[in-house]
């Protein structure tokens, strides 16, 4: 089979052009200024796209059963990535790489989707929104202990800060004790640090879309028999805001926000990359009130605007 290098694949789509950058093959390279802000630039699309995800899976389970909308969206997310592959007829990866892939379908395709929609079932979407905030540090530190990378102090102390501020804010609207729902997130958290931490190692030798395509393709073999079986299970309502956010969640967040998400963690670095993400509890605070009328508590925008702060130490800390 062979090999899943830019250098080798001169017929890609336009958007991974970038991946023949030293960036891709070099892992340690520094970035350029314009290569760098651009991979800024991708990973924030893909933040942009993910804040939209819990809302959009608030819309979704109006008309859904928690199983259904995740299997659902799962099929047509791959069958998405399926007809992208096949119509630039994509090469298989490297039987090195099946096993990150496998990793990558188990964390961000299956168990990121399927545990926080268990937990919008009896959680806020600003409550649930804030807790994720602790993604960023999680993704930096199973990085630093799979990739060997090794952020600044400063880096690390913005992140813990950031992280602090989580979990203070989890506690008090918690009153002092975690509900299921808060279980549920946190082990969202774990599975989806470990997705994106061998997604973006992947997408340094393969394009960003291709990691997510075949990740989701991967999943066929299991998600399309859950398809069925859910769907014989659970009621099914369709209305404009469930359809809406079906197709949301399978299109935008399960697929095009990973593309470029993953293809901005490999031009400028998992730990940078994943601090993005401090950023999507304040967003996803908006889609909330704008999207689903939901009343916030001080506590919450607070914490939002603290994590924020976070951002711009984290982003002009010295790897």
């Amino acid at each position: 089979m062979r090999a899943q290098s830019s250098a080798i694949a001169p017929n890609r789509i336009a958007v991974d052009t970038p991946a023949e950058s030293p960036v891709e093959t070099r892992p340690d390279a520094p970035a350029g200024t314009s290569t760098a802000a651009t991979g800024t630039l991708l990973a924030a699309l893909g933040v942009t796209a993910f804040s939209l995800t819990f809302p959009a899976t608030a819309w979704g389970l109006e008309g859904f059963g928690p199983w259904s909308l995740v299997a659902v969206r799962s099929v047509l997310a791959a069958l998405l990535a399926g007809g992208c592959l096949l119509a630039l007829r994509v090469p298989l990866p490297d039987r090195k790489h099946w096993a990150g892939l496998a990793v990558v379908a188990a964390g961000v395709v299956v168990g990121f989707p399927l545990l926080t929609t268990l937990a919008l079932q009896t959680s806020t979407t600003a409550h649930a929104a804030v807790v994720v905030g602790l993604l960023p540090l999680t993704t930096a530190l199973l990085s630093a202990l799979r990739m060997g990378t090794r952020p600044s102090r400063t880096f690390w102390t913005a992140a813990l800060a950031g992280a602090a501020a989580v979990v203070g804010f989890t506690v008090q609207q918690s009153g002092g004790a975690l509900t299921t729902a808060d279980l549920y997130l946190f082990a969202a958290l774990l599975v989806c640090a470990a997705g994106y931490t061998e997604g973006g190692r992947l997408a340094r030798v393969m394009p960003g879309w291709q990691v997510v395509g075949w990740a989701l393709l991967l999943c066929l073999p299991v998600s399309v028999p859950a398809t069925a079986l859910a769907l014989a299970m659970e009621p099914v309502r369709l209305t404009a805001h469930s359809v809406t956010g079906l197709l949301w969640v399978a299109a935008g967040s399960q697929f095009l926000g990973l593309v470029v998400w993953y293809r901005g963690m490999a031009v400028i670095g998992i730990p940078k990359a994943s601090q993005l993400q401090l950023a999507q509890p304040l967003l996803t605070l908006v889609w909330s009130v704008l999207l689903l009328g939901e009343h916030l508590t001080v506590a919450a925008p607070l914490t939002a605007a603290a994590v924020l702060v976070c951002i711009a130490v984290t982003q002009r800390a010295r790897g």
